[in-house]
């Protein structure tokens, strides 16, 4: 720790605060179906969810490794190029929560890294192997085999159940959904916090503090469990909205098997020691389920939406850590340029989220503010008027009968 430089201390900031907005960004994984159905309240779930995602941070450091000593070179690498790299998965994650897309913080954080690299030292720096293998193959097969996963686990369970009551068995299946989301959220600290330690550790090999190929030191590993888990525990609202009510409409049964699906999925990718993005297998399990029930439907509007920022992510965030890149090249004048810039546009963003805001008490509401029930009648379909609301409604109609001296009808009747 004695020989770590200003330059170096501020990328490791920077890095935590990734590690804060993938952990936001990000919650919906775990908890959107489950609080989309009913079976925790939002912010029980959101709690619950950063607690287990601390611990899952303890758990491996296998998908650490391929990022410090895997995605690029770590001989002839700055230190300015890892915070170049930082600023645009950032500035990628706080962009795609405003709009409330679910898109992946893992690779927004291999975007920037292959876009500053590239733009600091040139193909030379980028292992381009490691990058097909461990990034973009399992970047196509992880929503895929999920929402393959979600799908049969849906009939199966609707076939399982199909003489029984729903009412009966949905308390069950919350009960299923309480516990698969706690192993996505176990799933999610395991496999994402593990990216800002392995990014740290690569900024540590650079600034010669730590020998090439060392595995992540205790602080670095306690420092990003804890940076995840705050903001795992401020909720990303806005995704958790799009993901919970707005791709389709999920009951608890389909949320139990998406769950499910999902986190075995990403713990097998965890061992393997491949750097699977939690968004893609989540949101593949999600419309896997929505289509595994008979009926249900996918709001291919959203999910078109969703692929265009999956398939947007590498490249945009490549692209702003390039040019962040190109000034901090320039000296200590661009490094300053760049954090100035970093704080001014994600002050802009967040004043922007500002004029809708999403948090606990909305976010089972649909864009047009129509609560969703998880049980079928979700975003999009309106629930016929109350009894309360017919009354409103109703007429007073002239009733017959005898009139009084003025010709005004006696009584009326209401309808």
């Amino acid at each position: 720790m004695e020989h770590i430089t200003l330059l170096l201390a501020i990328v490791i900031v920077t890095a935590l605060v990734f590690d804060f907005t993938n952990g936001f960004h990000d919650t919906a994984n775990a908890m959107a179906t489950t609080i989309s159905t009913g079976a925790l309240k939002p912010k029980v779930a959101v709690g619950m969810s950063a607690v287990l995602n601390l611990v899952g941070a303890f758990l491996s450091v296998e998908v650490a490794k391929t990022i410090s000593g895997g995605l690029i070179n770590e001989q002839g690498i700055r230190t300015e190029v890892i915070f170049a790299a930082l600023v645009g998965a950032i500035l990628w994650n706080l962009f795609t929560w405003l709009l409330g897309l679910p898109s992946s913080s893992s690779h927004a954080l291999f975007g920037g890294l292959i876009g500053a690299t590239l733009m600091s030292v040139g193909t030379s720096g980028v292992n381009g192997g490691v990058v097909i293998t461990k990034v973009l193959i399992p970047a196509l097969a992880a929503p895929v085999v999920a929402g393959l996963a979600a799908l049969l686990a849906t009939r199966l369970t609707f076939r399982i159940g199909r003489s029984t009551d729903d009412k009966a068995t949905a308390k069950g299946y919350r009960a299923g959904q309480i516990a698969s989301a706690g192993l996505v959220s176990l799933a999610h600290g395991t496999n994402d916090a593990q990216k800002t330690m392995g990014v740290i550790t690569l900024a540590l090999v650079t600034g010669g503090v730590l020998a090439p190929g060392s595995n992540p030191p205790m602080w670095v590993i306690v420092s990003a469990g804890v940076a995840i888990a705050l903001g795992t525990y401020l909720g990303g609202w806005r995704i958790i909205r799009t993901m919970g009510t707005g791709l389709t409409d999920l009951r608890p049964q389909q949320g139990f098997a998406a769950q499910t699906s999902a986190a075995t999925v990403i713990l097998a990718s965890s061992h393997l020691g491949f750097s699977l993005s939690t968004t893609q297998s989540c949101s593949g399990a999600v419309m896997g389920a929505g289509l595994g029930r008979k009926g249900g439907v996918v709001r291919w509007s959203t999910a078109s939406r969703m692929f265009i920022a999956w398939g947007l992510t590498l490249p945009a965030a490549g692209l702003v850590a390039a040019a962040a890149e190109f000034l901090t090249g320039q000296g200590t004048w661009g490094v300053t340029v760049v954090a100035v810039l970093l704080v001014v546009i994600s002050g802009a963003i967040w004043l922007a989220s500002r004029r809708r805001p999403v948090d606990h008490t909305n976010v089972n509401e649909n864009e047009a503010g129509a609560a969703g029930t998880g049980s079928g009648e979700g975003a999009g379909v309106t629930a016929p008027p109350t009894a309360g609301a017919a009354q409103e409604l109703s007429t007073t109609i002239p009733a017959p009968g005898p009139a009084d001296p003025a010709g005004k009808p006696a009584r009326t009747a209401r309808v």
